[in-house]
């Protein structure tokens, strides 16, 4: 029985492969080991992918003797459950740790721009919360 995907953490290889998967929508063993770099072998990849399947990240539909491989869940989903799995380890569950994080020693690599869409992103969601 495949477990909730959001609760299962991915290695750097499975991210690089739902990766693959969510830029593709739905890719078969050797067009996920096309699109990933260094050397990997065909079983290695399939494995993973199984391991994926099992794990709650994906499911497969066979086209004729394939498997091809699909999200289980929208990437959003997936992104905000990743965000949140690292808010809660590395920053005690604090928005402001993890964004003063950010804009700590990484903040000279956010462009004014950058800060300014921040600022507008804060001001919106202040108006949402008031009564």
């Amino acid at each position: 029985m495949a477990k909730n995907p959001t609760s299962a953490a991915l290695s750097r290889r499975e991210r690089q492969i739902m990766d693959v998967l969510y830029k593709l929508g739905r890719a078969s063993v050797a067009e996920v080991l096309d699109k990933l770099d260094g050397k990997q072998h065909y079983s290695t990849v399939r494995a993973q992918l199984r391991v994926l399947e099992e794990k709650g990240h994906l499911r497969h539909e066979e086209d004729g003797s394939k498997y091809v491989y699909l999200p289980v869940i929208p990437r959003e989903e997936a992104r905000r459950s990743a965000l949140s799995h690292l808010m809660d380890t590395f920053f005690d569950g604090s928005t402001e740790k993890l964004v003063g994080a950010l804009l700590g020693e990484e903040g000279s690599k956010i462009s004014s721009e950058e800060l300014e869409r921040l600022v507008k992103l804060i001001e919106k969601n202040k108006k949402e919360k008031q009564p």
